[in-house]
């Protein structure tokens, strides 16, 4: 009898856990399982000169954009997207490069260097800066005042390592969300760090750029200056084919210290098309008031 009153306040205890929902028995649920990518596999040399093979075979560069710029304020928690501008994009190497954006074929700036000086125009503004690539001077009321082509030129091509660059090379993995799949995959990765010495035994970081090991291609690439501090970050994704041309249909460019994002939606390129000295000339209209940076 005691069995049997002891069963009954068993039941009787359980019933309310039950009418609440609550289970007494252990539950099992699925979860994503990540899944592996067919990779490649390289050493330190060959990822070095597979960068530098695709470097050496581009000369020059035309593609067409669309820029977003967004400024932000970090500190204040704030983003400020500025109106989306049609861009054109000219390289030559080993340094000159020009980027003109417009509205509705209005020049909203143009902007080029030929890696010693560079012009940046505001025509809205009627204002123009000139200077030399390794200016240092900033304007921190006016983030977009501080755009430079340089940035522009290690962004829309992964540069060779120069011959007195010191790297290495290590292997990393990630867990990535594919939310059109509803599944996980796991991206193994190869991660180039390209160092210049320094007096002493500190080396300092050039670059740091990130491979996805299932195509070898650039997806990330974080650039410091000479104080090896972070200066840009560059993210690549979703390499479409243009042409005989393999590139990344979106660019993120991201410079911290000032407080700018770019991301370039790529609608076309073109690599080795002829390019002329005029092309990387820009015209500052009369009127416009001219600023000499140091």
């Amino acid at each position: 009898m005691k069995i049997a009153h002891r069963s009954g306040c068993a039941a009787a205890l359980a019933l309310p856990l039950l009418l609440a929902g609550c289970s007494l028995l252990p539950t099992t649920r699925h979860l994503p399982v990540p899944r592996p990518k067919t990779v490649q596999t390289a050493t330190p040399q060959e990822l070095v000169g597979q960068l530098n093979q695709r470097w050496d075979a581009l000369n020059t560069m035309t593609a067409k954009v669309e820029i977003q710029a967004t400024e932000l304020k970090t500190a204040q928690g704030l983003e400020k997207d500025e109106p989306t501008v049609r861009g054109i994009i000219i390289m030559r190497k080993p340094n000159k490069l020009r980027v003109v954006g417009t509205d509705f074929a209005i020049k909203i700036f143009d902007t080029a260097s030929d890696g010693n000086r560079f012009t940046l125009v505001i025509p809205p503004e009627k204002l123009a800066f000139e200077g030399t690539s390794s200016v240092k001077e900033k304007d921190p009321e006016h983030p977009f005042y501080n755009l430079r082509p340089d940035f522009f030129l290690d962004a829309i091509a992964v540069r060779g390592l120069d011959s007195g660059n010191e790297y290495m090379v290590a292997g990393d993995a990630e867990t990535i969300e594919d939310p059109a799949r509803k599944h996980l995959y796991i991206e193994q990765e190869y991660t180039l760090s390209v160092m210049q010495p320094k007096a002493g035994p500190e080396k300092l970081p050039l670059r740091v750029i990130t491979f996805h090991r299932d195509d070898m291609l650039p997806y990330d690439q974080d650039v410091y200056d000479s104080e090896g501090n972070l200066e840009t970050q560059i993210r690549y994704s979703n390499y479409i084919q243009f042409g005989a041309v393999k590139y990344p249909s979106k660019i993120t460019i991201k410079r911290p210290q000032e407080g700018i994002q770019l991301v370039l939606t790529v609608d076309d390129v073109q690599e080795n098309v002829p390019v002329t000295d005029d092309q990387f000339q820009v015209k500052i209209p009369e009127g416009t008031t001219i600023r000499q940076l140091k």
